[in-house]
């Protein structure tokens, strides 16, 4: 039966190998990053594995307080979850959290066979029966950065200082150098992509505010996402100097490896974004976010701290999290057109003032 975890839970306890299952998404794996730190403060001896998707691998391999990483597939065939399984079984964990709360996951956690498997209220899709405990506090009304640093406060450890730690080789720091050397500053990285329809700001908002911006600061647009944002990274270049010919843009968009990104993002000024993975990683890296909200919740789901400015859409059914517009004819993504290129620039504007980013610029890393 499974049992809500009390903070004194584990203060007669100890853990030998520990897991945690957190498979994706980019920007959900670097808000529960903080906890890699936690756990090693709790568990100093303790053997600590993540389970993470293939293609997000890179984002935690070589964490100083990570001893191994388990790769899943995100489709994965009959014989790679049997493989999985069997090594999930085979590491004889003693703890396990899982993170995700979706049936995948909980088919993970199951396997692992762990006497302590911990889960969240947030869980779904049936996967607090692979569970044997629930950390309470933990909703979806509970900001998701918030929501996993509660790990941290229920093993007694939450007053450490909560930083996200990603393990960057040179060889990422140079090419970022690179991309970088000799554009004008303020360097402002751009990204539209994201895998919901109803995330996705639209381009020629994105391209609006940044002729404006190119026009009133100077500066430059480091657009970056994944190769199939390439196209519209073509399109919001061409819209930039249709409106501000001489603005200077520097695409990456499909160039960068994560640990590449996560270079690039923390060697510009500013980072401006729908709700995405970048957003999270550029603003949980220390580099000051401007995020674009529509159909998801900048207090549930935006990055913590002040130094950074959130623009949310207005209409009713802002915040709702449908992946696709749920609406028809006129009200079709009515949150996209809702939320005005006028109000996006103001929240930049906001943003560059805050940070004196037209006057300072940040080194390179």
């Amino acid at each position: 039966m499974m049992r809500s975890m009390t903070t004194g839970f584990w203060q007669q306890r100890d853990a030998r190998r520990i897991a945690i299952i957190k498979p994706s998404a980019l920007g959900d794996v670097v808000q529960a990053l903080p906890l890699l730190p936690a756990l090693r403060r709790r568990f100093p001896a303790s053997h600590i594995t993540w389970v993470i998707q293939r293609e997000l691998a890179d984002l935690v391999t070589g964490h100083p307080d990570l001893d191994a990483v388990i790769r899943c597939d995100r489709r994965p065939s009959l014989l790679q979850v049997a493989t999985l399984a069997r090594e999930l079984s085979q590491a004889r964990f003693d703890l396990v959290f899982d993170l995700q709360g979706l049936l995948r996951s909980a088919l993970m956690t199951w396997a692992t066979r762990a006497r302590y498997r911990i889960g969240l209220e947030t869980a779904r899709e049936g996967s607090h029966f692979a569970t044997t405990h629930t950390i309470p506090g933990t909703t979806r009304a509970v900001p998701a950065h918030a929501r996993y640093w509660r790990v941290a406060e229920m093993l007694g450890v939450g007053d450490m200082p909560r930083r996200v730690l990603v393990q960057v080789p040179l060889s990422a720091h140079a090419a970022a150098r690179t991309w970088l050397a000799g554009l004008p500053r303020p360097l402002i990285a751009v990204q539209w992509g994201a895998k919901w329809e109803t995330k996705r700001w639209p381009v020629a908002g994105f391209a609006e505010v940044l002729a404006r911006a190119a026009n009133t600061w100077g500066g430059t647009a480091v657009i970056v996402g994944a190769k199939t944002d390439r196209g519209a990274s073509e399109e919001m270049t061409q819209r930039i100097h249709a409106a501000a010919p001489h603005a200077a843009v520097l695409d990456l968009t499909g160039r960068t490896t994560i640990k590449e990104l996560a270079a690039v993002v923390s060697s510009v000024d500013a980072m401006f974004s729908n709700d995405s993975g970048p957003l999270h990683l550029a603003a949980e890296l220390g580099t000051p976010s401007l995020g674009v909200f529509t159909c998801t919740s900048a207090v549930r789901s935006g990055p913590p701290g002040d130094a950074h400015e959130f623009v949310s859409t207005e209409v009713s059914c802002a915040g709702s999290y449908h992946k696709t517009c749920p609406h028809n004819g006129e009200q079709h993504l009515a949150c996209h057109r809702a939320l005005t290129s006028e109000r996006v620039w103001r929240g930049l504007q906001r943003l560059i003032e805050k940070h004196t980013l037209t006057n300072v610029s940040r080194r390179a890393a």
